[in-house]
C-alpha cells in the first residue's frame, strides 16, 4: 500500500475515534480528550505492573492510594472489587493500623436478620438513631441510609455533576448535603437533601448578607429537605472563610446564592447570626422551630473549649443541637490554603472521639446523632468511625470518584478534566448525569453492603453495633490496643445505649419503610 494510501487510512481511522470519542457518554475524559485520553486507560490497564518494578506502590499514592481509588471505581461499575495474593499493606511495620476483630460465634447482638442479605448491594441500612427524635422536632426521621453525600456546593461543583449526584442519592436512598452554596436547580432531581447554612447565608440571606428566616423557611419547604446543619468549620479549610473568584460566579451561581456575578464571593470566617455557644444554641432552636426539621451542627475539632460549654449548655436538655457532624482536617472536597489542609484541625479520629467522649460522659450521646466525614468513603475506616460512636458517614471525594473524578487534583483551577470540579463547560460536557447517578448509585449500595458483612464478620447485625472492644491499632508485629483503651473510651461507649439498640433491632427486623413516605 503507498504511503498516501496508508495516510489517509490512518487519517479516517484517527477521525472515526474521534467521532466515537466526542459522541459516547460512558467516559468523561474521552469526550474532553478525544484519542489522547484513551492513553489513561493504557496506563490505567498497565500500571501495577509499571508501578512494581518502576514507580510506586499501591499504597504510596495520597490523599487516595492506587487500591483505594481502584476500589471506589469497580464498586462504581459493579466490577469485581475483590483484590487477589493477599494484602500489600506494609502491616509488619505501620504503627495504629487498625484490625477488625471477627468473631467466632454470634455477638451479644444476636444475628443478622434473614433480611439482611449481606451479598445484596441493595439491602438497607437505616441509620441506629432517630434524627431530631430525641428533641422532639416535628419532622424527625430515621435516615434509611447510614452513608450519605457530604456537603459540596454550585459552584464548587458543576450542575452535571450535583444533578449526578442528586439522581444517585434518590437511587440509593440515601442523603445529599446541598453545601453552603445553597440549594440549586441540580439538587432538585429527587434526592432527599440536607441544606447548609454557611456564614454567608446563600440562598437564604437579605440584601445585606444577613440570615433571613422566611426565606430559609420558604427554601426548604421548596424541596425535599430532611434536616438542616449549620456549618462552623470544615475540615478543607477550618476557621476560613470559602472563595470563589469573580470569574467562576456565573449568573446562575450569584442568582442561586444571592449574590452579583463576576465579583468575588469571600464567605466570613464566623458567623454573624449568632456569637457564642448560648446565642448558637438560641439560633437552633429558632430555626427548628421555624422549619420543624432537625437541626444540627458541622465542625472541624481545633479548639476543645467550644465543645466543653456546647456539652454544658446541653446539660439541662432544655436546648441542643440534633446532630454533630465532624469534620476530620485531613481535608476534603474544598479547595484551600495549604497550611489550612495540612495543619489545621485535628485529624479525624483525634476530632471525633474528643468530641464524642465529652457528650458521653455527660450522658448525652443517645441525644445526638454523631457523623462522621473525613474519607470515611472506604469499608475500614468507615468502620473505626462507628466502632468509635459514630452513626452516619458522609462522603465526598470518594462520591466524586464514584462520578468520574480521576484525582487530578485540579479543583481549584477551574480546570478538571472531567468536569466534576469545575463551571467550564468545555469540560462539563463530557460529564453524563445519567450514567454518572448509576454509579453513584452503585457505589453507596456496595459501600453499605461492605460496611455490612463487616459488621457480621464481627457478629453483630449493625455497624453501629460494633463498638470500641471490637477493633485493635497494631503497632506493627509487637502488640495491639483496642479503640477503648487508645481513645480513652469507658465501658459503653461508642455504641447505642439500651433504648436506641432496642429500636434499632425491631427496624431491622421489621425492614426499612419505603422511600416514597415523605413528611
Amino acid at each position: 500500500m503507498k504511503p498516501t494510501r496508508l495516510a489517509a487510512a490512518g487519517a479516517a481511522a484517527l477521525g472515526a475515534v474521534t467521532a466515537y470519542d466526542l459522541t459516547q457518554r460512558d467516559h468523561a475524559i474521552l469526550r474532553n480528550f478525544p484519542v489522547i485520553g484513551h492513553l489513561r486507560f493504557v496506563l490505567e490497564r498497565f500500571g501495577p505492573e509499571l508501578r512494581q518494578y518502576i514507580v510506586t506502590s499501591n499504597d504510596e499514592e495520597r490523599p487516595f492510594s492506587r487500591d483505594q481509588r481502584r476500589w471506589v471505581y469497580s464498586s462504581a461499575k459493579l466490577e469485581n472489587n475483590y483484590f487477589g495474593f493477599g494484602t500489600d499493606n506494609d502491616v509488619e511495620n505501620v504503627v495504629g493500623y487498625p484490625v477488625i476483630k471477627h468473631r467466632t460465634f454470634v455477638g451479644p447482638t444476636g444475628a443478622t436478620h434473614p433480611r439482611a442479605d449481606a451479598h445484596d448491594p441493595a439491602t438497607p441500612l437505616p441509620a441506629a438513631k432517630v434524627l431530631g427524635g430525641p428533641r422532639g422536632r416535628r419532622h424527625a426521621f430515621r435516615p434509611h441510609s447510614v452513608v450519605n453525600i457530604s456537603g459540596m456546593s454550585f459552584g464548587a461543583l458543576s450542575g452535571n455533576a450535583l444533578t449526578a449526584l442528586n439522581r444517585g442519592a434518590a437511587a440509593a436512598d440515601c442523603l445529599q448535603n446541598t453545601g453552603e452554596g445553597a440549594l440549586s436547580p441540580y439538587h432538585r432531581h429527587g434526592g432527599d437533601l440536607v441544606f447548609q447554612i454557611g456564614t454567608a447565608y446563600f440562598g437564604c440571606r437579605d440584601a445585606d448578607g444577613r440570615l433571613d428566616l422566611d426565606r430559609l423557611v420558604d427554601v426548604v419547604a421548596s424541596a425535599p429537605v430532611r434536616a438542616i446543619e449549620v456549618k462552623l468549620s470544615q475540615g478543607a479549610k477550618p476557621g476560613l472563610g470559602g472563595m470563589l473568584p469573580g470569574p467562576k460566579v456565573t449568573r446562575e451561581i450569584a442568582e442561586v446564592r444571592g449574590i452579583e456575578p463576576g465579583v468575588d464571593c469571600v464567605s466570613p470566617s464566623r458567623h454573624t447570626a449568632f456569637r457564642d455557644v448560648d446565642s448558637m444554641l438560641d439560633f437552633v432552636e429558632e430555626v427548628a422551630a421555624a422549619t420543624g426539621l432537625p437541626v444540627g451542627i458541622k465542625s472541624a475539632v481545633g479548639d476543645l473549649a467550644f465543645w466543653d460549654e456546647l456539652v454544658a449548655r446541653m446539660a439541662g436538655r432544655d436546648r441542643g443541637v440534633d446532630f454533630v457532624n465532624v469534620d476530620g482536617g485531613e481535608g476534603g472536597t474544598g479547595a484551600a490554603p495549604l497550611v489550612f489542609s495540612d495543619a489545621v484541625a485535628y485529624p479525624f479520629r483525634i476530632g471525633f472521639t474528643e468530641v464524642y467522649r465529652r457528650f458521653a460522659a455527660a450522658g448525652l450521646s443517645d441525644d445526638v446523632t454523631f457523623i462522621g466525614a473525613g474519607k470515611l468513603g472506604l469499608p475500614d475506616n468507615a468502620m473505626v468511625a462507628f466502632a468509635l460512636g459514630a452513626d452516619l458517614v458522609n462522603v465526598g471525594r470518594e462520591a466524586m470518584m464514584a462520578i468520574g473524578c480521576i484525582q487530578a487534583q485540579k479543583c481549584h483551577t477551574d480546570h478538571c478534566p472531567v468536569g466534576v470540579a469545575t463551571q467550564s463547560p468545555r469540560y462539563t460536557r463530557g460529564l453524563d448525569p445519567t450514567l454518572k447517578s448509576e454509579r453513584l448509585a452503585n457505589y453507596v449500595r456496595t459501600l453499605r453492603r461492605d460496611l455490612l458483612k463487616v459488621a457480621e464478620a464481627v457478629g453483630v447485625p449493625h455497624p453501629a453495633l460494633v463498638g470500641p472492644d471490637d477493633v485493635d491499632l497494631a503497632d506493627g508485629v509487637r502488640g495491639a490496643v483496642s479503640l477503648r483503651e487508645a481513645y480513652g473510651y469507658e465501658p459503653g461507649w461508642g455504641v447505642p445505649g439500651p433504648v436506641v439498640r432496642d429500636s434499632l433491632l425491631a427496624t431491622l427486623a421489621e425492614g426499612v419503610a419505603p422511600r416514597a413516605v415523605r413528611r
